[in-house]
């Protein structure tokens, strides 16, 4: 299933070799070696890659083909993290494709070195972690020409402006149950105080069509989090006989390993970031090609915590700004206005639900939300800009000349809750959400405190007039609660 060539045993913390800092090896091969060219080569990529779309993230999965190659999908997954984050530790977790062996390799005899400095090795915490599990080993042929480690530090060393140590780890095992191991010894680590970096690319050497094929199917898998329906992928594709393809995941023991840490923790998701394969580099043949996916393992934040809605000043007036230039560009000039998200919070990134509501001189302009997202709240808030000023049924869609007399709401959502009983709402703290068969309407929490309406008024108005079940509808309907955090201009 990986791409291994020879076979060695590794030397244990015992006998491991004097002090000495590991020098690189793909240096003026895999990226350039001259320093400013580097530079300058990894401020391109910055430049061009996708944005900050995921927040919260603590891992990410990353291409180790040449910067030419696979550079710009590297830079799509580094950019999701903040670059002000300061990390106790970055585990850089990389498959062998030259040795073979037992377990898995730290590197605890001295520190990192590329052509743009020197990156410090956590020797203690790599010395606890190979007394205390047998898995883990230090073999000196596991690092010494590795290029699959080493080519993503330069990419950390660019993006975070905080010092930070590595912990580099290359697993020489084919084993699965070896994988295990090494991600039960890493769970406890594998939380906000630290980064995980896994080292993979995707299908190699198929046709540019086949490559897409199958890359897809292969990430559908590790998205899953589900480390059984990776594995039958791999296995499918090794009897599949594509044409030229030698394996649809070459670091696949790291990322096996990465899922058997994920895969149990309710929390974390695992979500897409860009993909393309050698085929779309001008230097590329699309006859047989390498592919890359770039993804991002995040913490869930759930809306309605003090975290996720301890909304600061500038981010609510973020929010706003970005509704009101929205749907000034739209409504005048029918395009939608392109958003820098850099310096983004967490909160701004998240993906939750959120209503924009528009008022004139009081009066209701306009209201259209969505309750769950898959896109970042900044994004959601500009296309719910859009359609409260545009669609919704209720109200001709907004002129030019009334933009500047709206005022702009926006509801931020939790996720919502089944309830058993009308008697768990609390009026003016949630909203509700009445659905029977495919009818369904919500009131925003406000409601409640605008109107002045007793609980059952409450219902009521949401099932006739929203539902359209009548009246009483709500008695036999299924009710649901949800939390805003609700501010204006």
């Amino acid at each position: 299933m990986g791409l291994i060539f020879s076979f060695h045993s590794g030397c244990s913390s015992q006998d491991k070799p004097p002090q000495e800092d590991r020098q690189p090896a793909a240096a003026g091969r895999f990226y350039p070696g001259n320093p400013q060219e580097l530079k300058t080569t990894l401020a391109g990529l910055f430049s061009d890659c996708k944005p900050r779309i995921i927040s919260s993230v603590i891992g990410i999965v990353c291409p180790h083909a040449g910067y030419v190659y696979s550079g710009l999908v590297a830079a799509s997954a580094y950019n999701q993290l903040d670059p002000e984050k300061e990390y106790e530790n970055i585990f850089v977790v990389a498959s062998s494709h030259q040795v073979s062996f037992m377990g898995a390799s730290i590197y605890n005899i001295g520190d990192y070195v590329t052509p743009i400095g020197k990156v410090k090795i956590n020797i203690p915490l790599a010395n606890k972690l190979i007394e205390e599990n047998a898995v883990f080993t230090f073999n000196p042929e596991a690092d010494h020409t590795e290029h699959s480690l080493e080519v993503q530090i330069p990419f950390l060393q660019y993006h975070l402006k905080k010092n930070f140590q590595l912990v580099p780890i290359v697993l020489g095992t084919q084993s699965e149950e070896t994988c295990k191991k090494i991600a039960k010894a890493l769970k406890p680590y594998f939380n906000e105080k630290n980064l995980f970096v896994f080292s993979t690319d995707f299908s190699h050497y198929p046709s540019y069509t086949d490559a897409i094929a199958a890359d897809k199917v292969t990430c559908d898998a590790i998205v899953s989090n589900v480390p059984d329906s990776l594995i039958k992928v791999i296995h499918q594709y090794e009897s599949r006989n594509v044409p030229n393809l030698v394996t649809n995941l070459c670091g696949w023991t790291s990322i096996l390993t990465m899922l058997y840490m994920t895969a149990n923790d309710p929390g974390l998701t695992i979500k897409p970031v860009q993909y393309m394969n050698s085929g779309d580099s001008k230097y590329g043949d699309k006859t047989q090609v390498v592919g890359y996916w770039s993804l991002a393992v995040s913490k869930i934040t759930k809306a309605g915590t003090d975290a996720a809605f301890g909304f600061s000043k500038e981010e609510k007036s973020t929010l706003l700004k970005i509704a009101r230039s929205t749907i000034s560009t739209y409504v005048r000039e029918r395009k939608v206005p392109e958003i820098d998200n850099r310096g983004f919070t967490d909160n701004l990134l998240m993906n939750t639900g959120a209503f924009v509501t528009l008022r004139e001189k009081g009066e209701l302009r306009g209201c259209i939300g969505r309750f769950t997202a898959d896109i970042p709240l900044y994004q959601v808030v500009q296309d719910m800009a859009i359609a409260s000023s545009t669609e919704d049924s209720r109200f001709s869609p907004v002129t030019p000349g009334e933009i500047d007399q709206m005022e702009i709401e926006i509801s931020v959502l939790s996720p919502m809750k089944k309830v058993q009983s009308p008697d768990e709402i609390v009026l003016g703290k949630h909203g509700i959400y009445i659905k029977k068969g495919y009818l369904s309407g919500t009131f925003l929490p406000q409601v409640a405190t605008e109107t002045g309406w007793s609980k059952e008024e409450f219902l009521g108005h949401c099932a006739q007039d929203k539902a359209g079940i009548g009246w009483d509808g709500w008695k036999d309907a299924e009710l649901y609660i949800y939390e805003a955090s609700v501010f204006s201009e």
